[in-house]
C-alpha cells in the first residue's frame, strides 16, 4: 500500500517509494518501541534513490539513495568505475544510517515474546571501497575496507557513553567507536528444479591504525538448503557466527552493540528481536516446510532454535544477564506466504519455549 514514481532528469533518474504498508502493520502487531506524540508522517516509510549512468564522462555510475523506516534511516552514495569484466569491480561508498539497537540493549517483555527500546540507538558512518571479484558460475565473492565510526545515541539524539543502568555502550569509553575493517565475503549458490544449496562465509577483520582503535576479528556462516518433497518445499537454515578478539584483552576490546543477537523475525520466531540471548558466539538453525495452497498464497509450517552458546559471560556489561535472557530457546509455529505483483506479504503466528504466542507481519520484493 504505497506510492512509486519515477522521474527522468537528463540521464539522471529518480526513483521515489512512498510506503503506508507499516502503517496498517503497526496498528496490528504489538505497541511501537518508542512512546511520544509522533506525527502521522513518522508512521510512513519510504526511500528516495537517485541514478546516474555517466557521472564523469566515463561510465561512472552513482547512485544516491536514501531509506526511511518507522524509526531508523539510511542514506548511501555509492560510485561505480567500469572495468573489464576479468577485473574486480570497484565502488566508492558512503553510508549513514541511524537505527535502535534492540538486539543487544532492547527490554524483552510479555514471556520474551516482543523487545521494547532501551534507549540506545546507533549512529554509524562508514566510507571505503568495495572490490566485487569475477564471478564463477557458482562461486562470487567480496572484499572491502571501509572507516567506520559508531556513535550510541539516546532516543533523543544526544550522544551517550553510557547505558540506563551506568555500563559502557562503546568499547572506547567515549561518546563514539573508530575502526578500520577489513571484510571479506564469499558465497555459493547451486540450483535446479528440485533443490537449491546457498552457503556463505563473511570474515572481518578490525585494523587498528590506531592504538585506540578497535581490534578484533569476526565471522559468520549461513548455510540454506532447500529441498522439493512433492507439492512441498522444505526448507533449512543454519547459521554459526562466533566473535573473538585478537590479542590478550579480548573482552576489552569488544563494544556491546558487536555481540550476535538471537530471536526475532530472522532468527528465532516466538521471540522479541535479541530475546533469546546475546553472546559472543551464537548457533540458530531454522527449519520450514511450505505448500501451495492457492496460485498466490503458500502456508508454512515451521521450527526455529537458537543459543549462544554460554557466551553472553564474555560481552562487557553482560547485558543479557541484567535483562535475564535465557541464552536458549525455541519457537514453532504456522504461517501465510502471499506473493503479488506489489511484493511478498508474510504472516507467522509463532509460539516460544515460555508459550507465549506472537504474531509476525512483513512485507519485502517490492516491484519497482
Amino acid at each position: 500500500m504505497g506510492a512509486q514514481k519515477s522521474i527522468h532528469a537528463g540521464k539522471a533518474k529518480i526513483d521515489v517509494n512512498v510506503d503506508f504498508t507499516h502503517k496498517l502493520c503497526a496498528s496490528l502487531m504489538v505497541p511501537p518501541f518508542r512512546s511520544g506524540n509522533d506525527s502521522p508522517l513518522s508512521l510512513i516509510i519510504g526511500s528516495l534513490c537517485v541514478k546516474h549512468p555517466n557521472l564523469f564522462g566515463g561510465s561512472e555510475k552513482l547512485d544516491i539513495s536514501w531509506d526511511k523506516g518507522l524509526y531508523d534511516s539510511n542514506i548511501l552514495v555509492a560510485c561505480r568505475r567500469p572495468r573489464p569484466e576479468w577485473l574486480s569491480q570497484q565502488s566508492f561508498i558512503i553510508q549513514h544510517s541511524l537505527s535502535p539497537e534492540i538486539g543487544v540493549h532492547g527490554i524483552p517483555v510479555d514471556n520474551f515474546s516482543r523487545s521494547c527500546s532501551g534507549g540506545v540507538n546507533l549512529s554509524k558512518l562508514s566510507l571505503g571501497v568495495d572490490l566485487n571479484e569475477p564471478a564463477s558460475s557458482k562461486w562470487s565473492s567480496t572484499t572491502s575496507i571501509k572507516f567506520e565510526n559508531v556513535r550510541p545515541v539516546n532516543d533523543d539524539g544526544q550522544s551517550i557513553s553510557r547505558d540506563g543502568d551506568g555500563f559502557l555502550v562503546t568499547c572506547s569509553g567515549k561518546t563514539h567507536d573508530s575502526m578500520v575493517v577489513l571484510k571479506q565475503e564469499s558465497r555459493f549458490a547451486k540450483a535446479n528444479d528440485s533443490s537449491f544449496f546457498h552457503f556463505s562465509l563473511q570474515i572481518e577483520q578490525g585494523v587498528p591504525v590506531l592504538s585506540k582503535w578497535l581490534l578484533f576479528n569476526r565471522f559468520k556462516f549461513v548455510a540454506s538448503k532447500g529441498l522439493k518433497v512433492g507439492p512441498a518445499f522444505l526448507l533449512t537454515n543454519l547459521t554459526f557466527g562466533s566473535d573473538r578478539m585478537m590479542g590478550g584483552s579480548i573482552v576489552g576490546d569488544m563494544a556491546p552493540y558487536q555481540a550476535f543477537a538471537i530471536g526475532g523475525l530472522a532468527s528465532v520466531r516466538g521471540y522479541g528481536e535479541g530475546a533469546v540471548g546475546t553472546g559472543r558466539s551464537c548457533l540458530v538453525a531454522n527449519s520450514e516446510l511450505t505448500f501451495p495452497l492457492t496460485k498466490s498464497m503458500e502456508g508454512a509450517v515451521f521450527l526455529d532454535c537458537g543459543t549462544d552458546l554460554g557466551s553472553s559471560q564474555h560481552v562487557p556489561g553482560n547485558p543479557a544477564l541484567r535483562q535475564g535472557k535465557p541464552g536458549s530457546g525455541f519457537g514453532l509455529g504456522y504461517g501465510l506466504r502471499f506473493k503479488s505483483q506489489f511484493g511478498h506479504f508474510q504472516v507467522d503466528y509463532a509460539i516460544n519455549a515460555l508459550q507465549q504466542k506472537t504474531v509476525y507481519f512483513g512485507l519485502s520484493n517490492l516491484a519497482s
